[in-house]
């Protein structure tokens, strides 16, 4: 496996929205784990031949950048006020019940306990994600038709 090859898939996994990814092949290990909070990797490579040290050392500034950039990111006080919706499943989320249908929901909109605010797909079958909270939506956290984790932040809800 060379460089350009696991530049590419650092790049997949933290545009996927995948928790952790770990990939053997022949003599090299590499696990990537993703924050989801802050959408900042943390990358961990370990190398079973000492034949490899040459991709270890070409990667290793890599894994400094990405590091770099996870002490950048700024502590998100502002969002304590806010109730997050977490994806109670795996699978892919959808802001739509279907392509010629509207949004269920948009930022500035008020919800309901009980509204129906995404769906999420699963093994063919589609899980209606419902409003256990009353309020405003502030911020939604994830784009339509993208891959979610169990427990990922979905929305964020105003509820004052």
């Amino acid at each position: 496996m060379d460089l350009k090859e696991i530049q590419n898939l650092i790049k997949f996994v933290a545009n996927s929205g995948v928790a952790e990814v770990k990939l053997e092949t022949g003599d090299v290990k590499i696990t990537i784990r993703t924050t989801l909070e802050g959408n900042a990797s943390d990358v961990t490579y370990v190398q079973q031949m000492p034949a490899q040290n040459v991709l270890q050392q070409a990667v290793a500034p890599q894994q400094i950048a990405v590091e770099a950039s996870t002490s950048a990111i700024p502590v998100a006080d502002e969002t304590s006020k806010y109730i997050t919706i977490k994806s109670p499943i795996i699978g892919t989320f959808y802001r739509k019940p279907s392509p010629d249908k509207p949004m269920f929901t948009e930022v500035g909109s008020t919800i309901a306990k009980g509204d129906v605010l995404c769906v999420i797909e699963a093994m063919k079958l589609f899980n209606e994600i419902e409003s256990e909270v009353s309020g405003k939506i502030i911020k939604i956290l994830v784009d339509d038709m993208s891959p979610v984790e169990y427990d990922q932040p979905l929305f964020l809800v105003d509820p004052s």
